[in-house]
């Protein structure tokens, strides 16, 4: 819907508008009113290069679009029947929960083997571990590709499917070659779109792999981070899980700002399921219990949480963000009881 800036175009103004439509395939429809005449693009308006073009003439105030950019995503597109399954669990149905390291530890495998036992029995259905991780100093750890064997050993050992970020093709590849069910986008790289093509490429052929997108700091509208999901999804596979991991500025206190609260934002947009990180939103132990409901209230179908079978012998964020797996336990059954409490009003 184009809204000029004055009550009506002039001739002139509509030829030039009639000519930029008509280049996509579109056609105007005027819509007379009694002070102002606004003007109905009919035909799909979703193309970009149209979209801005019409919104660079200096006489449009702006365009209201009616369709959805999101051909895929959109929770009226052909998909919004479809449900994504994991670890014996379909999202939607029972509440997700993704725990485990932040960090591999490719000397000492045996606090990993121990951590997914410990979230087996805690009540989680894929275990999460960092082989590679992104760090903002340099000199930090930065994973180690040992760690992929050591991830999937866990994964032999409790029948768990695992979650591992890529940041890279190269990494991209080994994580499939190995068997990893889950591939995590970190929020490094939700807005890399060439990485997130990629995986779109990699994983159409692979239906069982899920792919968990967490939302940049720095992305704005939500269309945005729906946007950085479609790319996944349009080369076949639509298994892509919306992950909120807070954003900033952060409260005094906290690593970032909590976003749990978008989720039902996310779900008048799209059909994909959202699974809340409390650990990264908040960043200390002692507040992801608190986090990690909040997002269940807020309608979230699943969790990702940090946790360790001994957080001080834990790296990168285990030691101060990673839950014992007795608090998990406890988290994990407070939050599936207060889902079964939501899950009426959210149908």
């Amino acid at each position: 819907m184009i809204l000029p800036k004055s009550n009506r175009l002039t001739e002139t103004q509509l030829a030039e508008v009639n000519a930029i439509v008509a280049e996509f395939g579109c056609s105007l429809q005027p819509i007379i009113g009694a002070v102002r005449t606004i003007y109905a693009i009919v035909g799909d308006e979703r193309d970009e290069l149209m979209i801005n073009r019409l919104e660079g003439l200096d006489y449009i105030e702006r365009i209201d679009r009616i369709q959805s950019p999101f051909k895929l995503m959109d929770r009226r597109s052909d998909l919004a029947s479809h449900r994504i399954r994991i670890g014996g669990v379909t999202l939607g149905e029972e509440l997700l929960v993704i725990a485990g390291q932040c960090t591999i530890d490719p000397k000492n495998p045996n606090y990993f083997y121990e951590t997914a036992a410990a979230m087996k029995e805690a009540g989680a259905q894929v275990i999460r571990g960092g082989v590679w991780k992104p760090r903002t100093n340099p000199y930090s750890f930065q994973g180690d590709t040992k760690s992929l064997d050591i991830l999937m050993e866990a994964h032999r050992r409790t029948g768990l499917p695992v979650d591992a970020e890529v940041m890279d093709e190269r990494q991209l590849a080994d994580a499939l070659a190995a068997g990893v069910h889950m591939l995590q986008v970190g929020a490094r790289n939700a807005l890399n779109y060439s990485l997130l093509s990629a995986i779109g490429r990699a994983v159409a052929q692979r239906p069982g792999v899920v792919v968990l997108l967490k939302r940049s700091l720095h992305m704005g509208p939500l269309s945005e981070f729906i946007s950085a999901a479609e790319y996944i999804a349009s080369f076949g596979n639509p298994n892509v899980i919306l992950c909120p991991r807070g954003t900033s500025p952060a409260p005094d206190g906290y690593r970032n700002h909590p976003d749990e609260c978008i989720t039902p934002l996310l779900k008048e947009k799209t059909w994909a399921p959202v699974v809340v990180d409390p650990s990264h939103s908040v960043g200390k132990a002692v507040y992801v219990p608190a986090c990690a409901l909040a997002a269940v209230a807020y309608g979230a179908d699943g969790l990702c949480i940090e946790a360790h079978v001994s957080p001080s012998h834990g790296i990168g964020d285990d030691p101060k963000q990673a839950l014992t797996p007795a608090v998990l336990k406890e988290t994990i059954r407070q939050a599936r009881a207060l889902w079964q409490l939501r899950r009426p009003v959210l149908k």
